[in-house]
């Protein structure tokens, strides 16, 4: 457990460092030789050893068949476009499921339950390899940068989502490109709806809450350990939690936050990761209980108030349409509604 949490905190930190369908039928839809192919996406890439994204081009031939797709949550979006026969294989299967393809989910090709090396991501043969753009790296951890991986004739495609500057609304971008990746418009067009319905429907939620809150991400994985995560460039995930009316207390500032810096800033509310998915992991209620009774934290208003809230690491930093569903629940948690 811990070394799946150390590796997934070691790529957090390096990510801030870090567009047309067709009219076919469905049957057309399905065939890898339809006419509207070659597609060319607008995209990014990072060269080794660099820290700013670039745009670059992806061609895409025909409909790629055999996609590696290096995270959960980038695997689920494949799955609600209908596209569970193009993944070859998944890395980093933890975090809670989409129920709604769970179970073509679990029939999938999972190769680990933590990131996935270069060498994994090419023992399947894949001609795409698509994802969260922090695991594009030449590093241990990382499925090959995308210089490297095109050079090899395979094309990328690096999520919108996690890119420096991105807001929820880039999810709406991923499944645009990835309708015209795999020809499947009218799957794109119907899930981008359904996303949409419900983002209206969590804002008028919260419409009526006047006053924002403030709030800490505590990256913990042992109930006695308290780090403070900044999130500084995550701009994907401070923008999710301020659909709820939260700000986070510390995005502005780069690097470490001191257990001291968190109680001066004294902020409102206090959100932890939620491992309960992951295998040897601390169930929340011990991890919300843990903080509430640390004596260290004993005068913040968050531990005072009661207002300690654990959420799935892939709620926050699985870069996808998920974070939607874990922003309804801790609206419910936070306004009781």
């Amino acid at each position: 457990m811990k070394k799946i949490i150390g590796s997934v905190f070691a790529v957090i930190v390096l990510i801030f460092l870090t567009a047309c369908g067709g009219n076919e039928t469905q049957q057309e839809t399905k065939d890898t030789t339809a006419s509207n192919y070659p597609v060319t996406i607008g995209n990014y890439s990072k060269a080794e050893g660099a820290t700013e994204w670039q745009k670059k081009e992806q061609t895409f031939k025909k409909m790629p068949e055999r996609v590696l797709v290096n995270t959960r949550p980038a695997a689920e979006l494949m799955l609600r476009l209908g596209l569970d026969k193009q993944i070859a294989g998944v890395g980093a299967t933890f975090g809670i499921a989409d129920e709604l393809v769970a179970k073509q989910f679990d029939q999938l090709n999972h190769l680990g339950d933590s990131y996935i090396s270069k060498e994994v991501a090419l023992s399947v043969d894949p001609d795409m390899i698509y994802g969260r753009g922090s695991l594009f790296e030449n590093e241990e951890w990382g499925n090959g940068t995308v210089d490297s991986i095109n050079e090899m004739g395979i094309p990328t495609y690096v999520v919108e989502t996690s890119i420096p500057g991105a807001t929820f609304n880039s999810v709406y971008k991923d499944i645009e490109n990835l309708g015209q990746i795999f020809n499947v418009p009218d799957e794109a067009e119907k899930f981008t709806k359904e996303l949409k319905e419900r983002q209206a429907k969590l804002n008028k939620k919260v419409a009526d809450i006047k006053k924002e809150q403030t709030f800490a991400y505590l990256h913990m994985n042992e109930p006695t350990e308290v780090l403070v995560y900044s999130a500084y460039g995550e701009s994907f995930f401070n923008d999710a939690f301020a659909t709820i009316k939260l700000n986070n207390a510390f995005k502005d500032i780069k690097g470490d936050v001191s257990i001291e810096t968190l109680i001066e800033t004294d902020p409102d509310v206090l959100i932890v990761p939620d491992w309960s998915t992951y295998k040897d992991g601390v169930k929340k209620e011990d991890m919300i209980r843990a903080i509430l009774e640390n004596k260290k934290l004993a005068s913040m208003k968050a531990i005072k108030n009661k207002q300690v809230y654990a959420v799935d690491y892939n709620y926050m930093f699985g870069y996808g349409y998920q974070s939607l569903t874990g922003m309804e629940l801790l609206a419910t948690e936070l306004y009781g509604k």
